[in-house]
């Protein structure tokens, strides 16, 4: 069974910085664009960030570019996500999916097609 286990949050002040780690088994990783979403309490789901396997690219909501970074390692079949200068309204349980490459990329960020989900990672930034 494919497995996504997302790992790296944690409790941090304003202004600092946080890794998290998508690690993914029994999936043909280049085959797949990998998305991070995050929910706040009472908000519904959004699309932060994510990273074509095919193709390298990437895509990041207006919230987050200039701060966030994703990455690809397909040696370990691992997505990062560098979490810069981070804010108390980042705070979020963090998932990581993966879509197959072949759909749209305008989609990326809606959670809409995603096939896998792993479990969430909770982040939170203190003022």
């Amino acid at each position: 069974d494919v497995q996504l286990q997302a790992s790296g949050g944690g409790l941090l002040q304003a202004g600092g910085s946080l890794r998290l780690s998508c690690a993914a088994s029994e999936l043909t990783f280049a085959d797949y664009a990998i998305g991070w979403f995050r929910q706040a309490p009472g908000k519904e789901r959004e699309g932060v960030s994510c990273i074509d396997n095919t193709d390298g690219n990437t895509y990041y909501a207006d919230s987050v570019k200039g701060r966030f970074t994703i990455s690809s390692d397909s040696a370990k079949n691992t997505v990062y996500l560098q979490m810069n200068n981070l804010k108390p309204e980042d705070s979020a349980v963090y998932y990581c999916a993966a879509i197959p490459s072949y759909y749209n990329p305008y989609y990326y960020l809606s959670d809409r097609d995603y096939h896998y989900w792993g479990q969430g990672t909770q982040v939170t930034v203190s003022s």
